[in-house]
């Protein structure tokens, strides 16, 4: 799932591409490095705070997204949103079905709250529109749906474009 999330983002225009791999050591680091296009800076980052953590090593941009792994069929288009709503909010997200994060992305400079709150994907959307101290600080894009469970692959549209890895690992399964 993760080699069909990445595709979908390095396939995106002006957006410059990382994997991260939250606690991983070098072997899982090595492993997603693999699966990338030559070039693709890939690391580790901390599982307490992810996307803090990723922004960090992200180098100077104006907003970084982070992108759960479990979303291989999340269109580009609603990445690409996250960006646009980064002009006027602090965070901008795209809440899963299950109350989660499926996308996070943030402004840099980091705001202060959003430092406290150190979000991840599995950050209840409910937490950060409880915390947010101004009205358009978080801005929520469309939802979509995350894989976790056996009863969400039913989820996949099979007439949609892409998650071809994901496609053949269920073929074989």
């Amino acid at each position: 799932m993760a080699e069909d999330t990445y595709e979908v983002i390095a396939g995106l225009d002006r957006v410059d591409v990382a994997v991260a791999v939250v606690g991983g050591d070098d072997a899982a680091v090595a492993e997603l490095s693999a699966l990338t296009w030559p070039g693709t800076p890939t690391y580790a980052v901390d599982p307490d705070r992810p996307v803090l953590h990723a922004v960090e090593l992200a180098g100077p941009a104006a907003a970084v997204v982070t992108v759960s792994y479990d979303v291989p069929d999340l269109p580009g288009l609603l990445i690409g949103k996250l960006f646009r709503a980064l002009s006027h909010a602090d965070i901008a997200v795209t809440p899963a079905e299950d109350g989660s994060l499926a996308a996070v992305g943030v402004k840099l400079p980091v705001a202060d709250w959003i430092s406290e709150l150190g979000p991840t994907c599995d950050t209840p959307l409910t937490l950060l529109e409880a915390r947010k101290p101004r009205r358009h600080a978080v801005a929520t894009g469309p939802g979509w749906h995350r894989l976790r469970s056996n009863a969400d692959l039913s989820r996949l549209d099979p007439g949609l474009e892409g998650w071809d890895a994901t496609r053949s690992l269920l073929r074989h399964a």
